[in-house]
């Protein structure tokens, strides 16, 4: 099936503003918890473990080593001894141990001398776990274990590769014990929580990320990281959003093309016809008009007609 052109440009230049590069961080929850102290504490609410603040942490976080527009979240080693591997999401996505497997891959290959894979003795490696925690607005249980195996054409009873994610709901409402022991967890799900609250009670996103940010730092609520970093939060938090209500669309999109699949005629009008249908629905789902126009290529004259 051939994807419609505006699609792949619009892939295209999602790609290339998603790009984490040191300049411009890519995603809240991961510019957040990489400091030391939060998570520690995160570590030690979610795996039941007693680290104290001072305990030895190296960040191994890696960039785009999967595809361009992605990068896992959060990796560290603790204390040379287990090394963590934390992801965030807002959308449910079933195939977490698959890109996590990929992940620890190659954090596993940085980290391991290539001479100790040839040495007679059994090379020494942190013990890897995997969470992954989800805020989206889709139901989802308090926890729940995805498997890799899950994904395998012939299912085994004692599979010879396995790897468990355990995926915890942080929406406030879930999980209330596991976010009671970690303040950095609760105030993160609090702030996410209040921008998704006035977002639907019709407040732009720029707007509802604006109250959430007062609204937080006047309760005292991730108030040192929001009052150091509210500019690069407002562009990071409507950078993901966006990208969310965009994925959600393109998928749309992409399904009414396989139904339209083998037509060829009109392709051209079909591919200006298609931007406008692109650009419609993200006005629709509150995506800001500049973003829209860097997707679709619309003027915004046009998008305003709309």
């Amino acid at each position: 099936m051939d994807i419609a052109p505006c699609i792949l440009v619009a892939i295209e230049r999602i790609m290339t503003m998603s790009k984490p590069n040191r300049q411009h961080k890519a995603s809240l929850f991961a510019d957040y918890f990489h400091d030391k102290e939060r998570i520690i504490e995160a570590y030690n609410a979610i795996a039941g473990t007693d680290f104290p603040p001072t305990a030895n942490v190296e960040f191994k976080t890696l960039e785009n080593v999967l595809y361009r527009s992605q990068s896992n979240d959060i990796a560290f080693m603790i204390e040379d001894r287990f090394i963590v591997l934390i992801e965030h999401q807002s959308t449910i996505n079933e195939n977490m141990p698959l890109r996590l497997l990929m992940y620890i891959a190659d954090i596993l290959k940085s980290i391991t001398p290539e001479e100790s894979l040839y040495s007679r003795n059994t090379a020494s490696i942190p013990t890897p776990e995997f969470i992954v925690l989800y805020n989206g607005n889709d139901k989802y249980p308090d926890k729940k274990d995805l498997k890799l195996s899950d994904a395998y054409i012939v299912r085994e009873k004692d599979p010879k590769l396995e790897l468990i994610v355990p995926v915890y709901n942080v929406n406030k409402g879930h999980n209330e014990e596991l976010l009671g022991k970690c303040t950095a967890l609760s105030d993160y799900s609090t702030f996410i929580a209040y921008v998704k609250e006035r977002f639907a009670h019709g407040d732009t996103l720029e707007a509802a990320i604006d109250n959430a940010i007062h609204y937080c730092i006047e309760n005292g609520i991730m108030r040192v990281y929001l009052e150091s970093e509210s500019m690069e939060v407002k562009r990071m938090l409507s950078m993901e959003w966006n990208e969310e209500i965009y994925r959600k669309v393109l998928h749309e999109e992409g399904r009414e093309e396989g139904r339209e699949e083998g037509r060829e005629e009109g392709r051209v009008e079909g591919a200006r016809a298609r931007d406008f249908e692109i650009a419609r629905n993200m006005k629709t789902e509150g995506v800001e008009t500049a973003f829209i126009i860097n997707v679709t290529g619309l003027s915004e004259d046009e998008i305003a007609g709309l």
